[in-house]
C-alpha cells in the first residue's frame, strides 16, 4: 500500500479519533456477499432450540416485551455487527398485513436487557405501523428509496416489497426461523451465516439477559476458524539464514554476475560482497554491538546498498536517513533511534554535521574511509537471530515528533521471500530501485533481485522526474519489475498514452502507498494487457507489504481488492475490542504473525495503543493499523479508508497532527490545525490555518517548517482566520476549514487571464495535470499554490513534449514567468519579462 495506504507505509493511529459508527445513515444497507449474483429470492429455514423459545417464552411474560421485539432485538444486534454501525434501521411489521413500519434501532453499549428495552420503545406494539419517516424520507416510509432494507415480521408475511433485500421471521410454535432474502445480494452460505448470527444473539438473550451484548460475539465456531486460519497467508517455513547470509551463498554462486547498476556503474556480486564486508568489518572495529543502530546518511547508489549490507552483516540495525532532511529532523531521529554510528556517502554529510551536536550519542563514517582502511574483505560472520532487530524506518507522527518503527530480520526476509515468490522474481529479473531511502519499499527494491540471484537497477532521481528518461532507463536497463505509488504510474502512463513504446522485458508492475483506482487499472490493462499489476499493501509496522493481489486483466467487482495476506501474516478484520466481526462486516485492518515489528523505537507511550497481545493466537504480537477494511467473498480484503488524521501525499504517510506541532513552535502562531482538500481529479495538497494577534508571512511559515520537514509535509496554503471554527462537541471543524481553503483558493486571487500563446499552452497544460479548469488559472498563479508538486510538473513536461523540464517548473512556478522562460529559449526570440514572485525560489516544491 506499504498501504496502506492504498498502502500502510507511514500510516499511524490515532485510536482516540471520532469513530465511524457514530453517523448512522438513513437506510441501512446489508452487506453484499455473493460472487455470482442473479435475480430472484430464496429461502433459508432453520431451527431455534426448544430450550431457547422456552428460555424466551419466560424472560416476555417477566419482562412484559412480545416475542416479536425480542427477534427485532436480536435483529437490530445482527445489522449492528453487520454494518458496523451502533445505529440502524429496519423494517417492523406490528399487525398482520401491514406495511413495515421504517424503525431506527440503538444497539449502544449495554446489556441485551437494556437493548430489549430500547427496542420496545422503537416500536410500541401496533402503534409502530404509524411511525414517523426516517430523515430524509419525503413524503414518507412509503417512498422507494427509504424502503428499509430489512424487515422484520413476527406475523410470518410474505415480503411487500421487492427492495427488501432480507425478511425474518420466527414461529413461536415450532422455533422455525424463516429469512428470505434477495439472490442477488446474498448467496445461501451467506443467509445460513445471518441466520446463525440471529440464533445466537437470541440464544444470549434467553441464557443471560443481563450480560453486555456489546461485547458478545455473533460468530459460530466454524466462521472463527475460517477467519482465523482460512483467510490466513500460507503457512511456509523461513530459510534458518538471514537476507545478508542468503545475498552470500549467492555471491558464492554467481560472483562475477552483475548485482547491482547505477548511472552506468556496475557491481558484481564479488564487488558487493567486498565493499559491504569492509563496512561491516569497520564498524565492527568501532564497537558496533548487536542491534545497535547505525544511520545510513546516502542518497541513492551502489554505495547506499553497500552501506546497507555492510549493516545488517555487522550485526546492526539499519536506519535510512536521507541527506537532505531537516537538521532537526535528523538529530531527532538519531537521538530517538539511540543511534551510535552514522554512516556518510560523498556530499551527504552538510546537514548531518548540522544535527551531530544535537545527537551526542553519534559518531559520523565515512563509507570511503570504511573501504580505505581494508580490514578485511570476507564476511564477519557475526550471527544473527530471526528476532534481532534488522531496520528502523521513522514515519510522521501526530504528537509532532516522528515514529520509529522498529522490526526484525525474520519479518524482513518474510516479506523479500513473499516478493519473489508472488512476482515472480528469479535469476535472470531486473528490478527497479526507484523509492527515496525513508521510504521503506526501498528496502526490497533494493535486495530482492540479488537475493534471488537477479540484478537491482537503481534509477537515478533525475530520471525518475523526468517520465520520459524514466523510461528510457527501464527499458535501457531491461527491466522486469517496477514498484511505484499510483499517482506516478498514472504519470507514466499518460505518456505511453500519448507516445506509445515497447518495453519488451517489463513484465510486472507493482502499485503501494495510495488507494488504486479502477480506472487507473482500466487504463493500464488497455495499454499493456500482457503486463501483469500488482496492487500491494502494507504498513512500515508490519515489515512492509502484507497483502498482494496480483492481476492480469481489470477484476471483476466494484473495487480493487487488497488481495490476499502474503506468506506468514494473518489479518483480521476486528472491532473495538479486537473481536472478530462477520464476513463482509467493515472493521479495522489487525494484522498478525513474523511481519509485526517491535514497536516505535524508544517510544512505548505510543506503542501499547497499536502494538498488542494476539488474542487470537496466544503468544503472537499483532498490530492495529488504523485502516478500515472488510472480507469480500473471493477471500480478498477491500480498503475502506482511515480512521484517523492521515493522510497520503505521494505514497508518504502523513500526520497532520506533527505538522499543527510545529506550527504551534512558531512565534506568533496560537493554535493551528492543518487539512487537506481534494478538489475532483486533482492531487491531495495540505492548507494550514493558524491564529494569533497578526498572521505571519507565508514565506516565513515556509521557511520555518521547511527547516523542521520534509518538502512534501509543508503546506502549500496558510490562512488566517480570526478563530477556527469547532463543531457542536468542541472540536475542530475541520470539514468548515476544507471548505473555507477551497474558497480561499477561488477568491481574492490577482486574476489575469493567460495572454500570449505560450501562456495559454501553459495554462492548457496545467489544467490537465492539476484537474483545474482553464479559464481559473492566471497568468501570475503560482503553481505550487494551486496544488501542484512534483509529480504533477512531471505530468506537466509530458503535456509540453518536454518543452520544459519539472526542474524549470521548480525554478519558475508563476505562469507568466515560466512562458517567458519557453519564449526565451527560441533561437528567433527577443528577451522578455514578466511579473514575478518575490518569494518563489525559495518556496519548497512539494513531492
Amino acid at each position: 500500500m506499504g498501504t496502506s495506504d492504498g498502502h500502510g507505509h507511514g500510516h499511524g493511529h490515532g485510536h482516540g479519533a471520532e469513530s465511524r459508527r457514530e453517523v448512522p445513515e438513513a437506510r441501512t444497507t446489508v452487506p453484499r456477499w455473493t460472487r455470482h449474483p442473479v435475480p430472484g429470492t430464496a429461502e433459508h429455514r432453520s431451527t431455534v432450540p426448544e430450550e431457547v423459545m422456552a428460555g424466551l417464552g419466560t424472560l416476555a411474560e417477566r419482562a412484559d416485551t412480545p416475542a416479536g421485539i425480542m427477534l427485532l432485538a436480536a435483529h437490530a444486534k445482527v445489522l449492528a455487527a453487520l454494518t458496523g454501525q451502533d445505529e440502524v434501521t429496519a423494517g417492523y411489521v406490528a399487525t398482520p398485513g401491514a406495511r413495515p413500519a421504517a424503525l431506527r434501532l440503538t444497539t449502544g453499549p449495554g446489556s441485551w436487557r437494556t437493548l430489549l428495552r430500547d427496542t420496545r420503545r422503537a416500536a410500541p406494539g401496533p402503534a409502530a405501523a404509524s411511525a414517523p419517516p426516517l430523515p430524509g424520507a419525503g413524503a414518507g416510509v412509503g417512498a422507494a428509496a427509504t424502503e428499509p432494507e430489512t424487515v422484520v415480521d413476527p406475523t410470518g408475511g410474505e415480503p411487500r416489497d421487492e427492495d427488501t433485500v432480507l425478511s425474518v421471521s420466527l414461529a413461536p410454535s415450532s422455533g422455525v426461523l424463516r429469512l428470505r432474502y434477495r439472490t442477488d445480494a446474498l448467496d445461501a452460505p451467506s443467509a445460513a451465516r445471518i441466520a446463525s448470527y440471529h440464533r445466537t444473539a437470541l440464544t444470549q438473550i434467553a441464557t443471560d439477559p443481563d450480560a453486555p451484548h456489546h461485547r458478545a460475539s455473533l460468530l459460530s465456531a466454524p466462521e472463527r476458524r475460517f477467519q482465523l486460519d482460512g483467510l490466513s497467508g500460507p503457512r511456509r517455513a523461513l530459510p534458518g539464514r538471514r537476507v545478508h547470509e542468503l545475498f552470500a551463498d549467492r555471491v558464492r554462486q554467481r560472483p562475477d554476475a552483475v548485482a547491482a547498476e547505477h548511472d552506468g556503474h556496475r557491481w558484481s556480486y564479488r564487488d558487493l560482497d567486498v565493499r559491504a564486508n569492509r563496512i561491516a568489518h569497520a564498524l565492527l572495529a568501532r564497537g558496533l554491538r548487536r542491534e545497535d543502530v547505525v544511520a545510513v546518511v546516502s542518497e541513492r547508489g551502489l554505495t547506499w546498498m553497500a552501506a546497507v549490507l555492510g549493516v545488517l552483516k555487522a550485526g546492526g540495525t539499519y536506519l535510512p536517513v536521507e541527506p537532505h532532511f531537516p537538521a532537526d529532523r535528523i538529530a531527532t531521529m538519531l537521538t530517538r533511534a539511540s543511534c551510535t554510528l552514522a554512516l556518510t556517502g560523498t556530499g551527504s554529510t552538510a546537514t548531518l554535521d548540522r544535527a551531530l551536536p544535537e545527537a551526542p550519542g553519534t559518531r559520523s563514517l565515512a563509507v570511503e574511509a570504511a573501504w580505505a582502511e581494508r580490514p578485511g574483505d570476507h564476511d564477519p560472520g557475526i550471527e544473527v537471530a530471526p528476532d534481532a532487530s534488522a531496520y528502523v524506518f521513522f514515519t510522521s507522527g501526530s504528537t509532532g515528533e516522528p515514529k520509529g518503527a522498529l522490526c526484525e530480520h525474520a519479518g524482513m526476509l518474510n516479506h523479500l521471500l513473499a516478493k519473489t515468490e508472488d512476482l515472480g522474481i528469479g535469476s535472470g529479473d531486473v528490478v527497479a530501485q526507484v523509492a527515496p531511502p525513508s521510504f521503506d519499499i526501498s528496502l526490497w527494491q533494493l535486495l530482492a533481485g540479488p537475493l534471488a540471484g537477479g540484478r537491482t537497477l537503481i534509477v537515478g532521481q533525475q530520471a525518475v522526474m523526468d517520465a520520459r528518461r524514466f523510461l528510457d532507463t527501464i527499458a535501457g536497463g531491461r527491466v522486469t519489475v517496477l514498484q511505484v505509488v499510483p499517482s506516478y504510474l498514472d504519470a507514466v502512463l499518460s505518456l505511453l498514452e500519448r507516445h506509445p513504446r515497447e518495453l519488451p522485458d517489463l513484465r510486472c508492475v507493482s502499485v503501494t502507498g495510495e488507494a488504486l483506482k479502477d480506472d487507473l487499472v482500466r487504463r493500464w490493462f488497455a495499454a499493456r494487457p500482457a503486463t501483469t499489476l500488482v496492487n500491494a499493501y502494507g504498513l512500515t509496522e508490519t515489515s512492509d507489504d502484507t497483502h498482494h493481489a496480483v492481476m492480469e486483466q481489470v477484476p471483476e467487482g466494484e473495487c480493487v481488492p487488497l488481495g490476499r495476506p502474503v506468506r506468514n501474516v494473518r489479518a483480521y478484520i476486528v472491532d473495538e475490542q479486537l473481536s472478530l466481526v462477520p464476513l463482509g462486516a467493515p472493521g479495522e485492518i489487525a494484522l498478525s504473525g513474523v511481519c509485526v515489528g517491535r514497536g516505535y523505537v524508544g517510544d512505548p507511550a505510543r506503542t501499547r495503543p497499536v502494538f498488542r497481545p494476539d488474542p487470537h493466537h496466544p503468544g503472537e504480537r499483532l498490530y492495529r493499523s488504523g485502516d478500515f477494511g472488510r472480507w469480500l467473498p473471493d477471500g480478498t480484503m477491500e480498503y475502506l479508508g482511515r480512521r484517523d488524521s492521515q493522510v497520503k501525499i505521494r505514497g508518504f504517510r502523513i500526520e497532520t497532527g506533527e505538522i499543527e506541532q510545529t506550527l504551534l513552535r512558531i512565534p506568533g502562531v496560537h493554535d493551528a490545525a492543518v487539512v487537506v482538500t481534494r478538489p475532483p481529479g486533482r492531487p491531495p495538497a495540505l492548507a494550514a490555518f493558524c491564529t494569533g494577534p497578526d498572521p505571519l508571512p507565508a514565506s516565513q511559515l515556509h521557511d520555518r517548517l521547511g527547516a523542521a520537514l520534509p518538502a512534501y509535509m509543508v503546506p502549500g496554503s496558510f490562512h488566517w482566520p480570526q478563530r477556527l471554527p469547532l463543531t457542536a462537541n468542541g472540536k475542530i471543524d475541520r470539514n468548515a476549514l476544507r471548505a473555507l481553503a477551497t474558497a480561499d483558493a477561488d477568491a481574492g486571487r490577482d486574476h489575469r487571464p493567460p495572454g500570449t500563446p505560450t501562456e495559454q499552452r501553459l495554462a492548457a497544460a496545467w489544467s490537465t495535470a492539476l484537474g483545474i479548469p482553464p479559464g481559473a488559472i492566471g497568468g501570475h498563479d503560482h503553481f505550487f499554490d494551486l496544488g501542484g508538486t512534483s509529480l504533477s510538473a512531471v505530468k506537466v513536461a509530458i503535456a509540453l513534449d518536454r518543452a520544459l523540464s519539472p526542474k524549470d517548473l521548480t525554478r519558475c512556478p508563476v505562469l507568466a514567468d515560466l512562458a517567458a522562460l519557453i519564449d526565451n529559449r527560441r533561437p528567433d526570440a527577443e528577451p522578455r519579462t514578466s511579473r514575478g514572485v518575490p518569494d518563489a525560489g525559495q518556496r519548497p516544491a512539494r513531492a
